[in-house]
């Protein structure tokens, strides 16, 4: 969905963005700011996370219904090696 309005800035040099622009941005969330000669740009920045928080997300996580058995990778190595090896 795109939303179009008008923003301007005030004589104290602020950006005054409509309201119905401000609900569409989550609080506390930081946006990167690209301007060109005719565009600035907000795109919402990705959060990035510590060691901690992301092992925290791996604990949470389901496990992978496709993870491969350790034969089955083991089965892919072998097939990996003898291609590799064959064409040396």
């Amino acid at each position: 969905m795109t939303i179009k309005s008008i923003a301007k800035v005030t004589s104290e040099g602020k950006l005054e963005i409509p309201p119905e622009i401000l609900q569409q941005l989550q609080p506390l969330t930081e946006y990167e700011i690209s301007v060109t000669e005719s565009e600035i740009k907000l795109t919402k920045t990705q959060k990035k996370l510590s060691l901690d928080e992301l092992f925290q997300r791996i604990d949470e996580s389901e496990p992978d219904p496709n993870q491969p058995s350790l034969e089955e990778i083991s089965e892919i190595v072998k097939e990996v090696r003898k291609e590799l090896w064959g064409k040396s």
